[in-house]
């Protein structure tokens, strides 16, 4: 939070007094915007998840800990699939995957999108059945297509022609006929970081539309007959609040299809318009629910499909960050407090980059609370930053915490489902944390803490 929102966020949440004085009736008119939908703040001022204080949390399985609301989770899943009940959700599991969320996306109805090999081993060995599963990724390795290919996933994302051919190929060889879409870069400059917009001409990812290389990669895959075109995918970026990049998507991605159909007389039956769909990771952020999505998608393509007297597709689409994200928070215990008179004070934590990469590779924000006790003490503002030796090692870049924070408290960061353990590493040999399900008031370890052994199990020198 930016110091100039601090009046304005106390105003929001509390008519008694700064944010970590909430009480259980009010804590809720901020909490489900930013974290999971059980979290409360009790009568003894502690965080609990699902009926679990934070205080319980943290000396069963230490700090940092990824604390994920597995009810929440699947709420969230319903949504999705309640708002798109005619279409195909596919839940992004580069945002987080492990065996159990594969398990409970399945449970929730919702189909599974990888990227690599290991997302598909992971996949696999918790019991997704493969014909849900939709395999993108604008390198894959002729041992991952051809994993793919035995399995019998039900959807391939063919990003190059050197991919195409490779495909083709081992289709050849195993006598199948896989299901592919071809990806689409469409030329939108969505509204996000650099880093994450993936829709731009100057892209790694798909087949240039305006380039012509789009429709050839079509043509080529109709002409030869080997494998079986669906579709067009297109996906424009990641953490996007704004509907109309989506609109400029679908349009160009349609008459795409309306071009296919009179080159070649085939009208494709399926659009996969992606993900990227943004969540809250402060109160200034204003993220669509899934039924506004559902209502603007379907608007832009029956329109789209009109205009273009295209037979509307199938549609699919692919949140990752949207379910998981907010089911999400990282705890950390604070081990120093270091005041800079009239500038801030830093308060560390016993984490920082190598759980959450974020804030440093794309400066991103997030929200941070005292979450193992009341404070009736005057809000400062505080940087929180991790234990890494590197400068840009930061958490949270600006939020207010009370002033008598201090080592041994427990500090919460919300909304780090997504991109946080997924892209979490062992910088200065730190092991990774774990990831604890919270449910009716029980907790489950579903991804073990690393320790300093598995570290060293690795160096073989």
């Amino acid at each position: 939070m930016r110091a100039h929102e601090a009046g304005a966020l106390h105003a929001d949440i509390s008519n008694s007094g700064p944010a970590w004085l909430r009480t259980p009736e009010n804590v809720n008119a901020l909490l489900p915007t930013l974290w999971p939908r059980s979290v409360t703040r009790g009568a003894d001022g502690a965080l609990a998840v699902a009926g679990l204080s934070v205080r319980d949390i943290a000396a069963e399985f230490g700090t940092p800990v990824y604390v994920l609301d597995e009810a929440d989770l699947r709420s969230r899943c319903r949504d999705f699939r309640a708002a798109f009940p005619t279409e195909d959700v596919f839940y992004a599991g580069k945002a987080f995957l492990c065996r159990a969320v594969v398990r409970i996306i399945a449970e929730e109805g919702l189909h599974l999108d990888v990227c690599t090999g290991g997302e598909l081993a992971t996949a696999l060995s918790a019991g997704m059945p493969p014909e849900r599963i939709g395999f993108h990724g604008n390198n894959k390795s002729v041992a991952e297509l051809s994993r793919a290919l035995d399995a019998g996933v039900g959807r391939i994302i063919v990003d190059s022609f050197t991919e195409i051919d490779r495909l083709t190929a081992l289709a050849r060889e195993r006598g199948v006929r896989p299901r592919v879409l071809v990806r689409v870069t469409v030329g939108v400059e969505a509204h996000t970081h650099e880093f994450i917009a993936t829709a731009h001409e100057d892209q790694k990812f798909g087949f240039s539309l305006a380039g012509g290389a789009a429709a050839a990669a079509a043509f080529k895959i109709l002409d030869e007959g080997v494998l079986e075109l669906r579709g067009l995918h297109s996906h424009i970026g990641s953490q996007i609040f704004d509907a109309s990049g989506f609109e400029v998507s679908a349009r160009r991605v349609l008459a795409l299809q309306s071009q296919i159909r009179d080159a070649r007389g085939a009208e494709l039956p399926e659009l996969d318009l992606g993900g990227g769909f943004g969540i809250a990771y402060t109160t200034q952020d204003d993220p669509a629910t899934p039924q506004d999505l559902a209502k603007r998608l379907r608007k832009i393509v029956d329109s789209e499909c009109a205009a273009e007297n295209l037979a509307v597709p199938h549609l699919s689409i692919e949140p990752g960050r949207a379910i998981v994200g907010p089911a999400v928070f990282t705890l950390y215990e604070v081990g120093t407090v270091k005041d800079l008179d009239g500038i801030r004070t830093y308060v560390s934590v016993d984490g920082g980059m190598s759980d959450n990469i974020r804030t440093a590779l794309y400066d991103a924000s997030y929200s941070a609370t005292l979450a193992s006790r009341a404070s009736g003490a005057e809000p400062m503002l505080a940087r929180v930053v991790g234990k890494h030796c590197e400068s840009g090692d930061i958490v949270v870049k600006d939020e207010f915490l009370p002033a008598d924070v201090q080592p041994g408290d427990l500090v919460a960061v919300p909304g780090t489902g997504a991109y946080c353990r997924s892209m979490a590493s062992n910088y200065n040999h730190v092991p990774r944390p774990p990831v604890v399900a919270v449910r009716d008031g029980k907790a489950r370890l579903i991804v073990r803490r690393e320790t300093e052994e598995d570290l060293l199990a690795l160096d073989v020198g």
